[in-house]
């Protein structure tokens, strides 16, 4: 089974009317295959190759990159790892060679016995979410910005003003990932624990959305 390890917290704050300071999580998945979710900026190698060499991991070590999106602070080193398995958004890598994978039309993509990597469009239209069961028989959910951090669940507009190309389809995706996960990484704030309370709030919030939607 697989081992998680968020090597940094993702934040994001506004500073002024047109500026804000951000970054995303970004996180380690070791087992089966090594793998990195979410690269952060191209400002932060340094950071990620520190980070690495605590857990004795090389780069060229690293079997699949996945970044949940193809935004800039989630893809920014990639070209770190270039004997990995790229996958960004619903495209999949190697080298000059892609493959063609039904993320649009919902298929999940198997990594090994405990990660795969499901479609969950909503903050952009191909964005992915990376599912890990874990040694302790527990599931942590690897979301990118399909969560921007665990108080967004109270108070949605921080998702919605973050962006959602799609918000119906983030919500009932947001509620879908929590239903299968214990843990959720997501990608502006710190790990939280899925509580019974989060998934209700998750699926009236989904409800009330296509509701809107509807009408």
């Amino acid at each position: 089974m697989s081992e998680v390890f968020v090597l940094y917290d993702g934040f994001s704050t506004m500073c002024a009317k047109d500026e804000m300071v951000a970054n995303c999580s970004c996180t380690l998945v070791t087992g089966g295959h090594n793998i990195i979710v979410d690269t952060m900026t191209a400002w932060d190698s340094e950071k990620i190759l520190r980070a690495l060499q605590n857990y004795g991991i090389a780069p060229s070590s690293i079997s699949y990159v996945v970044s949940t999106h193809g935004h800039s602070d989630h893809i920014g080193n990639n070209n770190l790892f270039l004997q990995a398995k790229h996958i960004v958004g619903f495209s999949v890598s190697f080298r000059d060679k892609y493959y063609m994978h039904p993320f649009d039309k919902g298929e999940k993509f198997i990594v090994n016995d405990s990660v795969e990597i499901l479609p969950t469009p909503g903050h952009t239209l191909s964005d992915v979410t990376v599912l890990v069961r874990t040694k302790n028989s527990e599931s942590i959910a690897i979301t990118g910005d399909l969560f921007e951090n665990m108080e967004d669940i109270g108070n949605p507009n921080i998702w919605l003003e973050a962006g959602s190309e799609d918000p119906v389809q983030q919500m009932k995706n947001r509620s879908k990932i929590a239903d299968l996960a214990d843990w959720i990484v997501p990608g502006h704030g710190p790990k939280f624990k899925v509580t019974e309370q989060i998934r209700k709030s998750l699926r009236e919030q989904s409800g009330d959305t296509c509701s809107m939607k509807k009408g």
